[in-house]
């Protein structure tokens, strides 16, 4: 009996049900009674914010693979999927579409944008579960797990202490982005630069020992009232003379 091939790939016809199949019969949770070799991924799990894009198909095709091969090879592979709630990309996604509903944080409170937050969740990390899914990835999906989840949330908190208790991990003083709308530090992969027309300006110092005029230039001015010293080239002989002067802080004298 022959049978004619199409001429055109269908993927609607094929793909849902052997996924289906597949998952149904647990192909991809590991049988681990056994003592065969482990081998697993964590999936980088993707942000809440929308959906998944041309980045993610092509790293989750690689991890893809490589579970696919250790599989046939006879490990106990485990590929551990889930999600990450990107704590401040996803707020600002929340808050632009409250926005757009008339209300704000203030108005709802605390919890009630908690439970805004789990709402996107459910949205938008479900959609991108079934997109790793329609793309094949063969993960262990009794095993998803979602960042904020008590487990993981748990998990890091213990981390970061005992990390801290090793002294491998300290906090300090540092110089970071704050965004004022969201009242946090964010990173400067979170950061839009915009380039602007500045100013030069050229500040005098009164020379405490000599009377004389220390020029200074700076495209911040307002950080004058934080200076505490002025450094100068100890090899340069125009200013041999300065070396252990002291110099006067203008407007605060």
């Amino acid at each position: 009996m022959k049978h004619e091939l199409a001429k055109t790939y269908a993927p609607a016809e094929l793909e849902d049900r052997l996924y289906k199949e597949w998952s149904e019969k647990g192909y991809f949770t590991p049988d681990t009674k056994g003592d065969a070799p482990a081998y697993t991924i964590v999936i980088p799990p993707p942000n809440i914010t929308g959906q998944l894009h041309m980045g993610h198909a092509l790293d989750n095709t690689l991890q893809d693979i490589l579970i696919r091969h250790k599989r046939m090879q006879g490990y106990c592979t485990l590929w551990v999927p889930g999600t990450d709630h990107a704590s401040i990309a996803t707020e600002v996604k929340i808050v632009e579409a409250m926005r757009k509903e008339g209300i704000s944080k203030d108005d709802i409170g605390r919890e009630g944008f908690l439970e805004r937050a789990w709402a996107w969740k459910d949205q938008y990390g479900g959609r991108i579960i079934s997109q790793l899914k329609r793309l094949g990835s063969s993960c262990d999906w009794t095993r998803e797990r979602f960042t904020m989840d008590e487990g993981c949330s748990k998990a890091v908190k213990e981390v970061f202490v005992r990390l801290y208790e090793q002294g491998l991990i300290y906090r300090g003083n540092r110089m970071i982005n704050w965004c004022p709308c969201c009242s946090t530090s964010i990173s400067d992969a979170e950061v839009e630069y915009e380039e602007q027309n500045g100013n030069f300006w050229h500040l005098l110092y009164p020379v405490k020992e000599t009377g004389e005029m220390l020029e200074l230039a700076t495209t911040r001015p307002e950080t004058m009232l934080g200076d505490t010293a002025v450094a100068i080239n100890a090899d340069d002989p125009r200013y041999a003379h300065l070396h252990g002067c002291h110099v006067i802080l203008p407007l605060i004298n």
